[in-house]
């Protein structure tokens, strides 16, 4: 499994508050960024898997709404944390 509960914790711990923090949209973009690039990875691979390819559409949809949240809210926060985890804009 790729995703475990200690890299779970890591990025949480690295993007967010904490490693119990699971709330913050930091923490969240890290860990749908982190999902998204084994995803991407996997479909590079599987060219015909339509329904992780839907999952992955999906995902960077959420990905995006939750950075247009921080950037609506707080400019600083989404510069950061766009530079930090590589994310274009």
């Amino acid at each position: 499994m790729y995703l475990t509960k200690e890299v779970k914790e890591g990025l949480f711990e690295k993007h967010g508050k904490g490693k119990a923090d699971t709330g913050t949209s930091e923490g969240q973009i890290a860990l749908f960024t982190f999902r998204i690039n084994h995803l991407t990875e996997h479909l590079k691979k599987n060219r015909k898997d339509f329904n992780t390819e839907r999952s992955l559409v999906k995902m960077v949809g959420k990905r995006r709404s939750l950075l247009d949240y921080l950037k609506k809210t707080e400019i600083n926060r989404y510069r950061a944390i766009i530079i930090e985890l590589g994310i274009r804009k």
